[in-house]
């Protein structure tokens, strides 16, 4: 009958013995229903068992016997031959059979036995009855339990792979149209909605993971596939349709564009100047993943123009229909297909999904030529309002619904639908390269199919030309960040594609023809003259573009990429005529678009588009200097108009030839923009920023080194064009880069030299030094740089500025100049007693040590402010010590003449050091009492031993010692244990 049982045997391998296992298959009207296996499988797919015993029977039918069902062998038996036979199959198996056998017994000796009110017996080998449902035997709990365990890993472990490729296989079940297509992309949508991070996200208002996203798109696609397939039954349509309202109604339900619809309702309202194209987000209907399948079910494939376009090659109108206006055929007489744009390409993809890939191409050619009398009647259109719109600069004219990154991707299954008919199927087109990537495809040109054969065309041309026509459509920036993302992967996936077609003559032909029409496409191309506010940029199609033409028609590419360069939802109303300062508009853009998720994406893509194009155009100053208006007046971002300063820095200095001077001059002149825009604005990268300018400007030449040095103040602050950019130009580096003669030495050296005076001029606190290090080898201006420090040591320079530049005065041999300035340091210092770690110490004690050095009088000078700023006991007791070591002097001044004696503590002026000492130690010890504990006993008379030794450097030293001591025991005697310590070291 219908029912094939069979022993499959596994061979041994190296760990598992050989193995048989028992297959049983049931099958109808050639497809398998059921099938059982002892191995136990459990996935979606046959074991190889199944498939074993299935492909035996279907090769060798001889070998396999055929027998009738079992009923009709039991029909002829006799009543002994019954008998019998039931005893055998019983005692075969009698540990499984044995209680069913008794149970059924009992059962049919019952009169009122539910088996006795039914007229005969069940045949599992007979075949079905000829109205049954028959379809391909599907382990419906084992797709659940895959789906649910591929979504519990949330994407990880290939997760996401493998879930596509059961999409894949729901696509492949409904190219065979196999009824399980439907049933299983059921089964899948029900473990999706089961998910439980669904309330999750909903519930955090978080949007749901990129990568979950896709699937759930996947699976919308799907859907509107399955319920717009030709030949399905109307009961079929209306169980999908209760299926999808009833998931679209939970409040889990994923929404079409992303958001889980408690984002603001209505940002865009902010935004006084926008169009009315977003009413408040809460009057629109709640749109889910589901809501165009759900559309879908009203479509239907009656209309008998439909019906023809699909069925014939040759459909055509009859010929003296032609002169009138027509909404069936164009003027050619071929038929149009005038239905909304993604909905009738969605036809087309149901059409190749469920195995009708000549009647999708047919539905295709009808779009195609819809399309194209569109852009004709849209180009006369805008003929007539030319003149006005280009007054106006701005249009309001825009298609609310963007054909890329819409749900339904129209365009791409477009584009697909036609390489689909243009593939050359290799013999080996499924063998990896080496690297593991699947070769691209190879495409042929194959003409379409029409009553004028002479039309020329090819399904290839057509689908570049569609992919073009979709990409350059001018459409508004849909809302959501999701949605906007879409739009990029969108056109990122077709341009992949597109890189896929080798340009020949014909192709070529096509590009160039659709690039002209883009551009005079006026408000309905993105690439036409005017475009709407928030008009979606063109710049990664444009760069595609531009790289597709440039070898065929260099003027053309160019053209039509520096029209992409705009981005008009940053152009602000600032006054059009000034493109050297865009820096002002940079304030303004990041609070106005909170609608613009995706535009630092948009952004650096504008950025590509350029680099491109200045690649493209080295070595062509007239070219370049196009290019490079087009950015100052189109890029306003400083770190991306940097990038392009280094691209262009990079592409004119290759490693293994001469530079090229007209794309260095463009990289220098970027870079002196981005040296403007970002002066006043704080900018992390800008100590780079200077660096690399420094660099270009060096590679450029010296007169561009003159220049920057000589304009600093517009591209610099003070202590940047002192310590790097002056510092940089003067250094052995450059000068060898350069290889300079004596004269453009001088010339560089007298710039910086001008430079860092104004500099210092204008911040000393900063400056000074550098202007100092860079005037040395002049007189007059070290001279000069020297006045402006001692000029602004009194007001704005702080000690630690000043007793800098002391030392470095010390070093380079001006001693005396030293002295001046470290004395002036220390009117700006205050040392409190506490202070004896303090970093200005090293400071103080080497401005003594060089008073000391040059004699009596710069001691007696210095001695005053050292008593006067210091008031830690321990510092002045360790200058005191150091002024007493050695005879001051010693620095031997031409002209001097000194004694050679050491000082003495009781005259001046080491006396008035002496006595400031004592009093710091008699200050700190009654402050340091005034909160001490016990742990800090031992240190505190250690501290008191060190101030004996500064009271013994004074003539009745001992007896004021003593009689400080005393007093300490007068005042501090409840300290007990402190005072006994004092008396033991000090009696």
């Amino acid at each position: 009958g219908f029912h094939l049982s069979g022993t499959v045997t596994e061979p041994a391998t190296a760990t598992e013995p050989e193995m048989t296992y028992k297959v049983a298959i049931s099958f109808d009207r050639c497809k398998i229903t059921s099938v059982t296996c002892g191995c136990g499988n459990k996935d979606i797919f046959y074991c190889a068992h199944v498939v074993a015993l299935s492909l035996y029977r279907i090769r060798k039918p001889d070998q396999v016997k055929l027998r009738l069902p079992i009923s009709e062998t039991l029909f002829q038996m006799n009543r002994d031959q019954l008998q019998k036979f039931v005893q055998y199959l019983i005692t075969a198996h009698h540990t499984e059979v044995l209680p069913t056998a008794q149970k059924l017994a009992d059962e049919i000796l019952s009169s009122n036995s539910e088996i006795n009110q039914v007229h005969g017996a069940p045949d599992p080998t007979a075949g079905a009855s000829i109205d049954d449902e028959n379809c391909w035997h599907l382990d419906e709990e084992q797709v659940r339990e895959q789906v649910k365990l591929f979504l519990s890993q949330g994407g990880y472990y290939g997760s996401g792979k493998q879930l596509n490729s059961m999409f894949a296989k729901v696509r492949e079940m409904l190219r065979m149209r196999d009824s399980n297509g439907a049933r299983m992309l059921t089964l899948i949508t029900e473990q999706f909605m089961a998910d439980p991070r669904l309330s999750l996200w909903r519930q955090q208002g978080t949007g749901i993971t990129e990568k979950c996203r896709q699937l759930w798109d996947e699976l919308g696609a799907l859907w509107v596939c399955v319920v717009l397939n030709p030949h399905c039954k109307l009961e079929e349509k209306s169980c999908w349709l209760r299926q999808l309202r009833k998931w679209g109604e939970m409040d889990v339900c994923p929404l079409e564009d992303g958001n889980y619809g408690n984002e603001l309702p209505n940002i865009t309202n902010a935004l006084t100047q926008s169009s009315g194209h977003s009413q408040d987000s809460l009057a629109r209907p709640r749109r889910t993943v589901f809501t165009r399948a759900i559309e879908g079910c009203d479509l239907h494939w009656q209309d008998s123009h439909l019906q023809r376009i699909i069925s014939s090659d040759f459909y055509m109108s009859p010929s003296y229909q032609r002169e009138g206006e027509s909404l069936l055929f164009n003027s050619q007489g071929q038929p149009l297909w005038l239905e909304h744009v993604p909905t009738a390409c969605a036809r087309v993809d149901a059409l190749r999904s469920h195995g009708y890939p000549r009647e999708a191409l047919r539905l295709t050619v009808a779009i195609i030529n819809t399309l194209r009398l569109q852009q004709q009647r849209q180009l006369e259109i805008y003929k007539h309002q030319k003149k006005e719109l280009l007054q106006r600069g701005a249009t309001t004219i825009t298609n609310l619904e963007g054909w890329v990154g819409h749900p339904l991707n129209p365009i791409g299954c477009l584009f697909l639908t036609l390489t689909e008919a243009c593939r050359l199927e290799e013999e080996n087109c499924l063998e990896i390269s080496d690297s593991g990537d699947s070769k691209p495809p190879v495409y042929q040109h194959v003409p379409v199919v029409t009553s004028n054969q002479d039309s020329g065309e090819s399904y290839l041309s057509l689908a570049l030309e569609v992919a073009l026509m979709g990409m350059g459509q001018q459409r508004v920036m849909p809302e959501g960040l999701y949605a906007q993302d879409k739009v990029c992967r969108n056109e990122e996936q077709i341009i992949a594609r597109l890189q896929d077609l080798e340009l020949d003559p014909v192709l070529v032909q096509t590009l160039r023809k659709q690039c002209i029409l883009l551009l005079e496409g006026g408000p309905f191309s993105g690439l036409g003259e005017v475009i709407h506010r928030e008009s979606v940029p063109m710049h990664t199609f444009a760069k595609y573009l531009f790289s597709a033409l440039l070898p065929h028609d260099a003027d053309l590419a160019y053209k039509l990429a520096l029209r992409a360069m705009r981005l008009p939802v940053l152009e602000t109303t600032a006054p059009s005529g000034d493109v050297t300062h865009p820096h002002h508009l940079v304030s303004v853009v990041p609070s106005r678009y909170p609608r613009w998720f995706t535009l630092g994406h948009l952004e650096s893509q504008q950025c590509e588009l350029a680099s491109t194009m200045l690649t493209a155009a080295k070595g062509d100053m007239l070219r370049l200097r196009t290019v490079l208006e087009a950015i100052q007046k189109n890029i306003h971002s400083s770190s991306l108009i940097f990038k392009l300063a280094q691209d262009a820095f990079k592409i004119a200095t290759p490693a293994d030839s001469n530079s090229d001077t007209t794309l260095l001059n463009v990289a220098l002149e970027l870079g002196l923009q981005v040296m403007r825009m970002t002066l006043s604005t704080l900018n992390w990268r800008r100590r780079e920023m200077v660096r690399w300018l420094v660099t270009c400007a060096t590679e450029v030449g010296v007169r561009a080194l003159v220049s920057i040095l000589q304009s600093w103040y517009s591209l610099f602050t003070p202590t940047e064009a002192t310590s790097i950019v002056a510092a940089t130009v003067m250094s052995h580096n450059t000068i060898l880069r350069l290889s300079l003669d004596y004269p453009q030495r001088e010339e560089l050296a007298s710039c910086a030299r001008t430079l860092a005076l104004q500099c210092a001029m204008k911040d000393p606190q900063n400056c000074a030094l550098s202007a100092l290090t860079l005037c040395e080898k002049d007189h007059i201006a070290f001279e000069t740089a020297y006045q402006i420090v001692i000029d602004a040591a009194s007001t704005g320079m702080t000690y630690t500025q000043l007793f800098t530049i002391a030392r470095y005065m010390e070093h380079r041999g001006y001693p005396l100049r030293a002295f001046k300035l470290a004395s002036l340091a220390m009117t700006h210092l205050n040392l409190a007693y506490n202070q004896d770690t303090h970093p200005a110490i090293n400071d103080v004690l080497w401005a003594c040590a060089l008073s000391h050095s040059l004699g009596k009088n710069e001691l007696a000078a210095i001695i005053p402010l050292v008593v006067k700023s210091v008031h830690c006991a321990t510092v002045l007791s360790d200058i005191l010590r150091r002024c007493t070591m050695t005879a001051p002097g010693l620095a031997g001044i031409p002209g001097r003449r000194n004694s050679g004696k050491l000082m003495s503590t009781d005259k001046a002026p080491l006396r008035q050091l002496l006595d400031a000492t004592i009093s710091a130690y008699i200050n700190t010890t009654h402050s340091r009492l005034t909160h001490i504990s016990p742990r800090h006993y031992g240190e505190f008379i250690e501290f008191l031993s060190k101030a004996r030794e500064t009271f013994l450097l004074a003539q009745d030293g001992h007896i004021q010692f003593a009689q400080f001591i005393d007093n300490l025991k007068q005042i501090y005697k409840g300290k007990k244990k402190l005072m006994l310590l004092v008396r033991e070291r000090f009696g």
